[in-house]
């Protein structure tokens, strides 16, 4: 496993499937943390992610403390547009944890205090940041870079 790609509360189906599918094509392993605004078996899920979903490492945990239990002592990186360092200005290594906040209002200030801050630069606007999948593919992309991109073409 490469990379683990972690979202938190996330509400809209679509992006949700197409991050599943960036997942499994990039031997990453994808982590969502409830409550979550559909079903996992939701069919917009399934249709976004096309039939790669027998093919991804997928672990559900019940709440943010569930999954810092388990994954505490990990290094996660926070994707966040209040970030300090742009994510390519980090140093990613194999199995990090890269998480992603809800797509209308991120995370809480608490889990934001807990984990080290990276962004993608943007212009300022009206708008408040790329689409979620977006996001994922550009930051997971970086760090499959950095990590010699293992097990791909």
């Amino acid at each position: 496993m490469n990379l683990n790609i972690v979202l938190y509360q996330p509400e809209i189906p679509q992006n949700t499937g197409n991050i599943a599918r960036t997942c499994v094509l990039t031997n990453s392993k994808l982590h969502l943390i409830k409550p979550m605004g559909f079903k996992i078996d939701d069919k917009q899920v399934k249709r976004a992610g096309l039939d790669y979903w027998s093919e991804l490492k997928l672990e559900i945990h019940e709440s943010y403390e569930d999954f810092m239990n388990k994954y505490g002592n990990e290094k996660i990186f926070l994707a966040t547009t209040h970030g300090g360092e742009h994510y390519d200005e980090v140093s990613f290594k194999e199995g990090d944890f890269i998480m992603f906040g809800r797509e209308t209002s991120g995370v809480p200030e608490d889990v934001h205090k807990a984990h080290e801050g990276i962004r993608i630069p943007m212009i300022k606007t009206s708008t408040r940041s790329l689409n979620l999948s977006n996001t994922v593919a550009i930051v997971a992309y970086e760090a499959l870079r950095q990590i010699g991109f293992p097990e791909m073409k």
